[in-house]
């Protein structure tokens, strides 16, 4: 059986047992070939030109072992491999972290080398903040996309920032990027020119009704309370004090515009457009936080 013909048949597998994708790939296809190349110790570029490469009885075993295990235990492909991609850039994940999927990262950097982000940005951006960094991979794209900036990558959890380490170290940035164990921003003094932060955000709702897949990964990077907005809350009331005056604060939040809209009217923000769309992804400026919470 050929390479393409075999993932195709993998991909049918996946689909048929009704595994849930977005950690890495939004469908069956993606997935089964992502796995099989893996497997097969072949580069994830490598699927169009050897696509009609014949594999071996073995070839074939190895990679169906792998398909049969993401589909019993419902593990996200990344944790199988230890490896995810963001903006094309590849970091090291296990079940410590959640898989990295941010979408302020193609804020960072796009395919043409430059970025959204850039118009709010100048000369003066010097210190970023990674807060809730998880696995470090906001810090190291900011850091690969500025490379005069430093970082401080945030987290609460031991686990999240032992795998940040392993990060920082893969792509030699330990030099501009600090590492720092904080409950939101609570052992940071800034002030930053730029926070970037993907909090925990998903609502009680939505966290019943997880697929299999998320339950996997840390729930404490994932449930936000009630509306969502419980983390959100400190990290608007604390940031502007951490803040220089021209900084922003860039602030993902998934699919709860509609509560963070409740939680926060009157507050002036940018909504930024990503491949998701433009309700996922916020901007705010130190002077619209202050106005706010002077309000």
């Amino acid at each position: 059986m050929t390479l393409i013909d075999f993932i195709t048949a993998q991909a049918a597998r996946l689909k048929q047992a009704g595994v849930s994708f977005g950690h890495g790939t939004t469908n069956a296809f993606d997935e089964a070939a992502w796995l099989v190349l893996w497997a097969l110790g072949m580069e994830l570029d490598a699927l169009e030109a050897h696509a009609k490469r014949e594999l071996s009885a073995d070839e074939q075993g190895k990679a169906e072992a792998l398909i049969t295990q993401r589909i019993e235990t419902r593990l996200p492909a990344a944790y199988l491999t230890h490896e995810a991609w963001l903006q094309n850039v590849p970091f090291y994940v296990d079940e410590r972290v959640i898989v990295p999927r941010s979408f302020i990262a193609e804020l960072l950097v796009d395919d043409e080398g430059s970025g959204t982000l850039d118009a709010w940005l100048s000369d003066r951006t010097h210190r970023v903040l990674d807060l809730c960094t998880g696995n470090g991979s906001l810090a190291v794209i900011a850091a690969l996309a500025y490379p005069d900036v430093v970082v401080d990558a945030v987290d609460i959890s031991d686990d999240a920032l032992a795998v940040a380490r392993i990060n920082v170290d893969k792509h030699k940035l330990g030099k501009r990027i600090t590492l720092v164990k904080s409950d939101l921003l609570a052992n940071v003094q800034g002030p930053y020119d730029l926070i970037l932060c993907n909090p925990p955000y998903v609502n009680s709702q939505s966290m019943s009704a997880l697929p299999a897949e998320y339950r996997h990964e840390p729930a404490l990077a994932l449930a936000g309370g009630t509306d969502g907005m419980d983390l959100v809350r400190a990290i608007v009331r604390d940031a502007p004090s951490r803040m220089t005056p021209d900084a922003v604060l860039v602030l993902e939040i998934g699919n709860e515009r509609a509560n963070f809209e409740h939680a926060f009217r009157r507050l002036e923000v940018a909504w930024l457009e990503t491949s998701a769309g433009d309700d996922q992804v916020l901007l705010v400026t130190r002077d619209a936080l202050a106005r706010w919470s002077r309000a």
